[in-house]
């Protein structure tokens, strides 16, 4: 379980393709606090730590994965955005997050506000049902508000602290980014369906 708050960003430094799963090597200064089989969010995905050498740290990510996240489109040098699992004694600053990535967004528009960036997202309007207005929704595992919501794109405004510690400050329009919605979306829409057995659940 994780908070969208992103702490620290770590560096691919190399990828090995086993079967249909792919091995991640990142370098960060996170590394010497991990311990082996540890839950690390990358990008907002939940991956487990499997070794650790000095500074670098090995992750896989299964085929599965591959297909429904942006990790089959990272490269070497590639910077991602890491946090750690959260401890239950603390504030909770973001939203609850799980670590299960819903779909890929691709950023469709940016703009600076003098002060702030916007970003907008397109994705797919099958998950219309779970991103509200002034929502909670993560987008490569940073906790944001959603605003300007359609069907099927959203616009959030980041901030220059953000910008700054985040892969934001690398992301432009083109780019893939992963999305999950908010998991109390899910459980309505989850109990809306089961209630109203003539809709279709998303």
């Amino acid at each position: 379980m994780f908070t969208g708050i992103i702490r620290d960003m770590g560096e691919v430094k190399n990828i090995l393709v086993e079967q249909s799963n792919c091995v991640f090597y990142i370098k960060s200064p996170l590394t010497t606090q991990l311990k082996i089989d540890e839950s690390i969010s990358h990008n907002g995905i939940c991956l487990t730590v499997e070794d650790i050498q000095n500074d670098i740290y090995q992750v896989t990510a299964i085929a599965e994965t591959l297909e429904k996240t942006n990790a089959g489109t990272w490269k070497p040098k590639d910077i991602i955005n890491l946090e750690r699992s959260m401890k239950l004694n603390e504030r909770l600053d973001g939203h609850i997050v799980q670590g299960h990535i819903d779909a890929t967004g691709v950023c469709i528009y940016k703009k600076d506000k003098d002060g702030s960036v916007e970003f907008t997202f397109q994705f797919n309007k099958a998950f219309a049902a779970l991103i509200i207005e002034k929502g909670s929704i993560c987008v490569n595992g940073v906790s944001l508000t959603a605003f300007n919501v359609t069907e099927n794109n959203f616009t959030v405004a980041i901030i220059p602290f953000t910008m700054q510690h985040t892969n934001f400050s690398y992301l432009g329009v083109g780019h893939s980014v992963n999305l999950e919605f908010d998991i109390l979306g899910k459980y309505v829409a989850r109990i809306s369906a089961l209630n109203n057995p003539g809709r279709k659940e998303k």
